[in-house]
């Protein structure tokens, strides 16, 4: 018998968006507990397009404080034993809530559950990626070495039991950009995690998505590193994550178009983990490479 669901929506002017999400939660097979939308200071019509659907969604508005003050709140004024957090300019599939409320259901020791996405552009539809390989042991390691089977890291993807949440505390106010992956981190250092190999999740790609600020990314992932660390059991993985993670900034910022910083994190990459030397000498190739995808498939040269 599956259990109850609450589903948890924060928003900050996501009015244009908002009501393509609530009607896919309100489309799911498993139909919510409790559907919450919790309105972070919205300045546009999200209050307005959100009341059209009455009773059957709730709406709370709090000053604005972020995302993850939003979830914790959304959290707070809920009342099930599982909860499901979709971000507004998200989509879900209807069967959703149904194939991962069954994986708390098969397994009492999950405490985590996600699932699939399709990434696709905001502007024409167009699908831009299947992420279909998520992992359920060894995440929280992997995580921190960005190798491996993890989560595809979105609040969208999550499914979590309010023991799980009440335990770690919920998401940490103080990260802007990379919450989602610090919370996923947490959640699996103490509890079980499952996942269901299906694009469950709609994930629209578009100029306003705060994981286009590589800044923010980092500061907000540097935080977690801090956090994670802190914990004299994985000090041994610490070169090898930080090599791994200004690998991961060198190309974000490259591709942003911030050479500076992008030379300044490959060299750290480089004095981390030699290994990564490999990575960056074939750097230009891989790029020649993509270029090429992109024309073939475009039809026209497209920066990397």
């Amino acid at each position: 018998m599956s259990k109850s669901v609450s589903v948890i929506i924060p928003t900050y002017n996501y009015g244009r968006f908002i009501e393509d999400a609530l009607r896919s939660v309100l489309d799911q097979s498993l139909p919510p507990a409790e559907i919450i939308v919790v309105d972070d200071g919205s300045t546009d019509d999200t209050s307005e397009r959100v009341r059209q659907f009455g009773e059957t969604v709730r709406y709370v508005r709090q000053e604005n404080a972020g995302v993850c003050a939003a979830r914790n709140r959304g959290v707070a004024e809920s009342h099930s034993e599982l909860i499901a957090f979709l971000d507004a300019d998200d989509i879900w599939e209807p069967t959703k809530l149904e194939k991962q409320a069954a994986k708390f259901s098969d397994d009492p020791a999950i405490g985590l559950v996600h699932c699939g996405m399709r990434v696709f552009d905001g502007g024409t539809g167009e699908t831009l990626h299947l992420l279909l390989e998520g992992g359920e042991e060894g995440v929280a390691e992997n995580l921190l070495l960005w190798e491996g089977s993890s989560v595809n890291v979105s609040g969208s993807v999550i499914m979590v039991n309010r023991t799980a949440f009440d335990e770690i505390g919920g998401f940490d106010t103080r990260i802007k950009c990379g919450e989602d992956w610090d919370f996923c981190y947490r959640s699996a250092r103490k509890f079980k995690v499952g996942f269901v190999a299906e694009p469950l999740v709609h994930y629209r790609s578009h100029s306003a998505a705060a994981h286009r600020n590589v800044g923010e990314m980092e500061r907000g992932m540097s935080l977690f590193y801090k956090k994670a660390f802190a914990d004299p059991t994985v000090a041994h993985l610490r070169r090898r994550a930080y090599g791994n993670f200004h690998k991961v900034l060198a190309g974000s910022y490259f591709h942003s178009g911030d050479y500076r910083r992008f030379v300044s994190h490959t060299m750290k990459s480089i004095w981390m983990r030699p290994g990564n030397l490999v990575h960056f000498v074939m750097f230009p190739a891989r790029l020649v490479a993509r270029k090429n995808r992109e024309r073939t498939s475009t039809g026209f040269d497209t920066h990397a």
